[in-house]
């Protein structure tokens, strides 16, 4: 793969991550209800889940979904209803937190909730049937038949990793920053719902999304 090449995936990849989609919204909204351990637990989970739709769609995943109409959606409408409950959840555990958010989000680190956030971006990224068509036909554009196929998908995967962390961490430490300006109870709800409402956004803009 020539310098070149690299450079215009590498390019490529920001323009596309750096644009908010459910990803963006559900780490946006993590932070802003559970803060920078499970923001980042959600960001590893994307990165895992994108990891797995390269592999899917250079499986021929993507081609069956694309060729499937009703495949396609109902792996779609899984990911939209699995991100609004998350953000349904979200504003939920903000209503009946009341008073007690920071507290409760203290209780919820130590019965694994930052691993349910990992979870989440996993499962988000991963039920984004357009994100693997998507990859099957964006990646394809900077292989070289004529190379090894091996090293250059590892390149790829692992650039486009790097980036989508870097990116996702930006995006994260912005809305902990807006998280340390509202310290009081009532503030904290309002985050929490602030927090569901981003992944129910994100939830919308996967429905609408063809």
């Amino acid at each position: 793969m020539s310098l070149e090449t690299w450079l215009a995936y590498t390019l490529a990849c920001v323009v596309l991550t750096i644009i908010p989609g459910p990803s963006v919204m559900l780490v946006v909204g993590q932070t802003l209800m559970r803060g920078k351990t499970a923001a980042m637990m959600c960001i590893l989970g994307d990165v895992v889940g994108s990891i797995v739709l390269t592999g899917l769609s250079f499986a021929g995943v993507g081609a069956i979904l694309a060729a499937s109409t009703v495949l396609f959606q109902t792996v779609k409408w899984v990911g939209v209803l699995y991100l609004a409950w998350l953000g349904y959840s979200q504003i939920r555990e903000a209503r009946r937190d009341g008073g007690s958010v920071e507290t409760s989000v203290q209780t919820r680190s130590l019965k694994g909730s930052f691993w349910r956030s990992f979870w989440a971006g996993t499962l988000t990224a991963i039920f984004n049937p357009k994100a693997i068509v998507f990859y099957m036909a964006f990646l394809a554009q900077f292989i070289d038949p004529a190379g090894d196929l091996a090293v250059q998908l590892t390149v790829l995967t692992v650039t486009s990793s790097l980036v989508v962390m870097g990116l996702l961490t930006g995006y994260a430490v912005l809305a902990a920053r807006a998280r340390k300006v509202f310290q009081t109870s009532k503030a904290r709800r309002r985050m929490g719902y602030a927090g569901g409402g981003f992944m129910i956004g994100g939830s919308a803009l996967m429905a609408i999304t063809r």
